[in-house]
């Protein structure tokens, strides 16, 4: 076996037998030698030492003696570790709590994962391993992956586009990231008041100065969009965290004021394929492409894991995206393309897709249920995996929180999605993440607690 460093002084009065057995003891006490574990031969620990066999020989008699080794016949010398009586007089472990059970998942933005086909997701990551691994950086992305996201764009979204429009990214807030590197350092970029806090934080670490746009029960109010800006980004198919439909007056409205003022409008369409009552309006991309940059993800439809998205927009804008990743050898990687890829080509997104609307509307009427039985409104439409349960005020959105973490429920509040002094208050409640039992639990909880918002 191989020893731990073994010190021996040969200039302190402690014989050096004394000082070997010392070691050993510390060395079995401290777990660097385990029980069971095999000696060297006096012979060889003496050599390895540089030290006398007497010396060696002593130091194992010592640890026999102790009871810290014990000589096995034609076998050798082995550790047992600390004997009774040392065991007894080391200090009382204090005693570990049992764990507690993982709170129930009720916060937005969580996939759900119970209705993803494990064989399927096995397959998909034994058939991206198949192409040989890559030599170097892929600015644009996997052409398959391109062009697997214009056939789903055009089945799902109703987007045509051309592959050369499209490039991969690796999520909707990396590509946020992405886009805020192209814009003048310092320029002004309006973003929906309550919106997505991590695109803020995305366009706020860019040096960009983020406004707030108000949205009320139509989405994104434009005529109260300032003006000076260079960008706006919003979520007009489901909007983040209210749930409004941006408006077909508000959308021609949108486009029109970004092509005369010289905006790039940045939509987010994160959910965009889970709509449960009516087909969605038309994506601003395919009324402005060319002052729109339509972002989409795998994130919501499958999982974060693959961290695969796409982007389509302007040319110039394109370029401009490219050239960063160029300059800098920032790239989407390839893998979870490959994935996104095989799932699609062999049927099994497209089925996954059927599954998850039809299990997420089914989840969504059952909060809605529940929350008409005990006189909570519901605001927010038939989409995404998220409603909003609106409060009178913070303080009641934080004793709801508070009250529901008691009793092992998560939840969230629209105050945190504010990028400013929050002017909508209530709960933003996910009901992708849980099992349907959990699901159920949650919203016994909420139910229970409802009297006191």
């Amino acid at each position: 076996m191989d020893l731990p460093p073994l010190h021996l002084d040969r200039a302190a009065a402690r014989p050096l037998a004394a000082q070997l057995a010392d070691a050993l003891r510390a060395a079995t006490a401290g777990g660097l030698l385990r029980a069971g574990e095999r000696l060297p031969s006096t012979r060889t620990l003496a050599a390895t030492l540089g030290v006398s066999r007497t010396v060696t020989t002593a130091a194992y008699e010592q640890l026999l003696a102790e009871g810290w080794a014990q000589g096995r016949r034609g076998a050798g010398t082995f550790v047992v570790g600390a004997p009774a009586r040392a065991i007894a007089a080391a200090p009382a472990v204090p005693a570990v709590e049992p764990p507690r059970p993982t709170p129930i998942e009720l916060r937005s933005g969580v996939p759900c994962l119970h209705v993803l086909d494990r064989a399927a997701w096995r397959r998909a990551w034994r058939a991206a391993a198949d192409p040989p691994a890559d030599s170097g950086p892929d600015p644009l992305g996997w052409p398959p992956f391109r062009a697997v996201v214009v056939e789903h764009l055009l089945r799902h979204r109703g987007l045509p586009v051309d592959p050369s429009q499209v490039l991969a990214t690796a999520g909707s807030t990396a590509a946020v990231a992405e886009l805020a590197r192209t814009l003048p350092p310092g320029a002004r970029v309006a973003v929906e008041e309550p919106g997505y806090p991590r695109a803020v934080a995305a366009l706020r670490d860019a040096g960009l100065d983020v406004v707030a746009a108000p949205v009320d029960g139509s989405g994104l109010v434009v005529d109260a969009l300032p003006t000076g800006i260079s960008a706006v980004y919003c979520t007009p198919a489901h909007q983040y965290p209210l749930g409004a439909r941006l408006s077909a007056g508000r959308r021609v409205a949108l486009i029109d004021r970004a092509r005369a003022e010289g905006w790039l409008v940045i939509e987010d369409d994160y959910d965009g394929e889970l709509r449960y009552d009516v087909a969605p309006l038309p994506l601003l991309a395919a009324l402005g492409p060319d002052v729109v940059a339509h972002l989409g993800t795998a994130s919501k439809l499958l999982t974060p894991t693959l961290g695969a998205g796409w982007l389509v927009a302007p040319a110039t804008v394109r370029a401009a995206v490219l050239e960063r990743r160029e300059r800098t050898g920032a790239r989407p990687a390839r893998a979870g393309q490959r994935v996104f890829v095989t799932l699609a080509e062999h049927g099994d997104l497209a089925r996954h897709l059927r599954r998850l609307r039809r299990e997420l509307a089914g989840r969504r009427a059952e909060v809605i249920e529940t929350a008409a039985a005990v006189g909570l409104p519901v605001r927010g439409d038939a989409a995404g995996a998220h409603v909003v349960l609106p409060l009178p005020d913070g303080r009641a959105e934080r004793e709801a929180i508070a009250s529901a973490a008691e009793r092992g429920v998560t939840l969230d509040g629209l105050a945190r999605h504010h990028a400013g002094e929050p002017t909508w208050t209530g709960l933003v409640l996910g009901y992708a993440a849980p099992t349907r039992a959990d699901l159920r639990r949650g919203l016994d909880v909420i139910a229970e607690l409802a009297g006191r918002w």
